[in-house]
């Protein structure tokens, strides 16, 4: 019998200090747990019902999926391929630059 990973977390708890009053950030930060965790991806997935046919296919496609990634970074990592281009960052934000649609010229007839 299989025990999914749910019922293997059930004794997991996930704990976060409040300081000073600050909810607002212990909020943030229970939230970053629980996306790492992954709870939310599973409530997602635990939304409707999916049959052991397609739970099969899904799990062996983020199988494949996890070597391929796994194969890749070791290729990078060993010079076969090309290291990935630095993400450029917004400095404000610190996020990736907005992209800006630039208007077309107008037709000239």
């Amino acid at each position: 019998m299989e025990v999914c990973k749910f019922q293997e977390k059930i004794g997991h708890q996930l704990q976060v200090l409040v300081r000073d009053n600050n909810v607002d950030q212990a909020m943030r930060v229970l939230k970053k747990r629980m996306a790492r965790e992954g709870i939310f991806r599973e409530m997602k997935m635990r939304k409707f019902y999916e049959k052991p046919s397609e739970k099969r296919v899904r799990e062996k496609a983020e199988a494949v999926r996890r070597t391929r990634k796994i194969a890749r970074k070791k290729a990078q990592r060993d010079g076969l391929l090309p290291k990935p281009k630095p993400r450029v960052r917004d400095e404000k934000f610190g996020r990736p630059p907005r992209q800006t649609l630039e208007p077309s010229p107008a037709k000239q007839e």
